[in-house]
């Protein structure tokens, strides 16, 4: 196996990969529910290759992402419900129904567009997707919280969820009684520790995350931009924590959690002594 510039090379290889006995047994026994999460991690990796302008780096992970795409629907054609040319077919098709203005019906003839051809076309696609849905999912989908889009990352798709609810007013009146909601998830989180019961961990962890959004909400804070502070800062003061103990010509390995929690501090008081920067 050489290779190639041809998506088909691609699709072989997957199928090498999935084969029984002679393929890869991590990639054999992977399932939709497993890849899932690396499918969002190739899709972020992409966002971030572009925020850095890395032209490389965006080439090698949009063959990550791709890779994703073949590997979902090399599980489905294993299933017998589709295959990777499916995939294809129905987006080109997507493609061309919604640009009736660039692409000539069977007719020849290109439609001018307007301002609410876009949204009627989607429109016809949803009902469309509703109809081939079983008959319990389509009531389910006349709910007011059916719009939001199941795609969306948690983060963003909490806030959406609570931000329409809102709407009919289901939603809390005062930030503190949100507060005062995330001390109680903490204590239950505490007691499924105490359980050593690890589905309730999971569940009472997605419910103080849920709280934690809605007082995000609340404070007009975006939840994404707070973490991924908190991110960039977390990295930042590990970062002073390793040159301090590169400097002391020690390794993190070397060092103890006392030491490290020291430098830990040591990186937030000097943050804090630091004069801010002066505004453009």
């Amino acid at each position: 196996m050489i290779p190639s510039r041809d998506i088909s090379r691609l699709i072989e290889i997957m199928a090498a990969l999935r084969t029984p006995v002679t393929g890869c047994p991590w990639d054999v026994e992977q399932t939709f529910q497993t890849i899932a999460p690396y499918t969002i991690e190739e899709a972020y990796e992409v966002a971030d290759a572009i925020t850095r302008d890395d032209i490389d780096d965006l080439r090698e992970e949009l063959g990550d992402l791709l890779l994703q795409v073949v590997y979902h629907a090399r599980i489905a054609e294993e299933q017998g419900a589709f295959a990777f040319g499916d995939v294809v077919e129905g987006i080109t098709k997507k493609m061309i129904r919604r640009h009736p203005h660039v692409f000539p019906d069977k007719d020849g003839n290109v439609t001018q567009p307007t301002k609410g051809t876009w949204d009627r076309i989607k429109a016809e696609e949803k009902a469309e997707r509703a109809a081939r849905r079983p008959p319990e999912e389509r009531t389910s989908k006349s709910s007011l919280l059916a719009a939001i889009k199941a795609g969306q990352p948690a983060l963003v798709r909490a806030m959406e969820l609570q931000r329409k609810a809102a709407t009919v007013g289901f939603d809390w009146n005062d930030p503190r009684a949100v507060l005062q909601k995330i001390r109680e998830e903490a204590d239950e989180i505490e007691a499924a520790l105490d359980n050593r019961d690890a589905t309730e961990l999971t569940e009472e962890t997605g419910d103080l995350l849920f709280a934690l959004v809605n007082l995000a909400r609340h404070a007009d804070v975006d939840p994404e931009t707070a973490l991924r502070g908190t991110n960039a800062k977390f990295e930042r003061r590990f970062a002073h924590i390793e040159q301090a103990l590169t400097a002391k010509g020690r390794s993190l390995e070397e060092a103890s959690l006392d030491e490290m929690d020291e430098l830990w501090n040591e990186a937030k008081r000097l943050e804090k002594e630091r004069p801010p920067s002066p505004k453009p």
